[in-house]
């Protein structure tokens, strides 16, 4: 089993920047890749991004592409999203999610793809 441990998460005026952490532990050998997701009040559940640990490829949605960055470190199964200029429609609950499967390219953005669950972070974007 693998344990995943957010933080970081916090309040932030408009125009700054946040940078997320997510700890593995247990397992962590088994996990093929880590995402982040976010879910707002009344919302589905969003994917941000995700590293393939054996390439370091990395995979974002649309929606975040060139202002959220994430980024891996393996010897410290530790996982971060880095966000600019964030917004205050950015404003939720931040997940990270592990795989202990090969997940096929085009499909990372699916929390099926994803075994294991932080409880989540609460981001706040301020006006």
């Amino acid at each position: 089993h693998v344990q995943l441990v957010e933080s970081g998460g916090g309040l932030v005026q408009a125009g700054g920047s946040l940078r997320l952490s997510c700890a593995a532990s247990g397992r962590t050998f088994s996990t093929s890749a880590m995402g982040w997701f976010r879910q707002a009040p009344g919302k589905e559940r969003e994917f941000l991004a995700a590293i393939k640990w054996s390439s370091g490829f990395t995979y974002y949605a649309d929606s975040v592409k060139g202002l959220f960055t994430i980024s891996g470190d393996n010897a410290k199964n530790t996982v971060y999203l880095q966000m600019n200029s964030l917004k205050p429609e950015d404003t939720a609950v931040y997940y990270c999610a592990a795989s202990k499967h090969r997940i096929p390219i085009g499909t990372y953005y699916r929390t099926t793809a994803y075994d294991y669950w932080g409880q989540g972070t609460q981001v706040t974007v301020s006006s």
